[in-house]
């Protein structure tokens, strides 16, 4: 892992609250198909310079470098919203009566 590595941020055009980070320049093409599949058409949202006890909002620098440096990616998701399964389960139930 690098000390200090040059990345690019992309938002998901399918996926809301859906982040891939990866080194700057890296192609698109070069990335997982199924990645690829699931995340959509990539939104570039920001570049920069990323150190290893960098804090972001939900990882932090040395996750994503580490994740970076085994296999050039690192795909931030949603977090679960508490109670997401109870509310749908109730809205299903809430149909069926």
């Amino acid at each position: 892992m690098k000390e200090r590595e040059f990345v690019s941020v992309f938002r998901s055009s399918k996926k809301k609250d859906t982040y891939l980070f990866v080194r700057r320049g890296q192609k698109w093409e070069e990335l997982p198909e199924s990645l690829r599949g699931i995340f959509g058409q990539p939104v570039h949202s920001m570049d920069l310079v990323l150190t290893p006890d960098r804090k972001l909002a939900r990882t932090t620098g040395n996750q994503v470098l580490k994740a970076i440096g085994e296999k050039d990616f690192f795909l931030q998701m949603p977090e679960e919203q508490e109670g997401y399964s109870v509310d749908f389960k109730r809205k299903l139930d809430q149909r069926n009566s």
